[in-house]
């Protein structure tokens, strides 16, 4: 089983981005889950969503604490909360930011992956400058980096249940897919 959280900011599409990571999975045959938490629900207030996939029944019903895959979709977070709380050794690290951020958890050890979809959406015409909807951008990444789902059943996903600006959604996973870096970072 694999099991991935989203760290976002309301506004941002956390929620939508785990649903649509789970509706790609179903697309393939696997079973998914999906699930949000909400603090404060207020555009802006930090965001948690989660998402399971297997190739068996999913019969857990309990919060993912100890994650496979992180994704942030708000690099800002990273000052706030400990986005690698529970991730474990040798997991995915998942940010938008346009560089390697100066300042993760010194504890971190796994795979840090980077794209800038804040650009990539704004390139789109999702969101606006001040709240991008990076979401799409960050699931094609999501797809190169972790191989939980292909790049081509995040794009019938997309087309299935995003309610607006479906083309433009497809190319900014697409450019998501093709723009993510990726590293080792290890800890000594």
């Amino acid at each position: 089983m694999i099991e991935i959280r989203f760290h976002g900011r309301g506004g941002q599409g956390a929620v939508l981005a785990s649903e649509l990571l789970a509706q790609a999975a179903f697309l393939e045959g696997k079973y998914p889950q999906s699930f949000p938490f909400f603090g404060v629900e207020r555009r802006g207030a930090p965001v948690t969503a989660f998402a399971r996939i297997d190739d068996a029944v999913i019969r857990i019903r309990t919060g993912i604490t100890n994650p496979d895959v992180v994704v942030v979709l708000d690099g800002g977070l990273l000052r706030a909360t400990n986005v690698v709380a529970g991730l474990r050794r040798g997991g995915l690290l998942l940010i938008n930011a346009d560089r390697v951020p100066e300042n993760l958890d010194p504890n971190f050890e796994g795979r840090l992956a980077t794209v800038d979809a804040t650009e990539i959406a704004l390139s789109q015409g999702l969101g606006s400058r001040t709240t991008p909807i990076v979401n799409t951008a960050l699931l094609g990444a999501l797809a190169r980096t972790s191989r939980v789902v292909s790049l081509d059943s995040i794009l019938q996903a997309i087309d299935r249940f995003v309610p607006a600006k479906q083309d433009e959604n497809r190319v900014a996973a697409t450019l998501g897919h093709d723009r993510v870096r990726a590293q080792e970072v290890v800890i000594l």
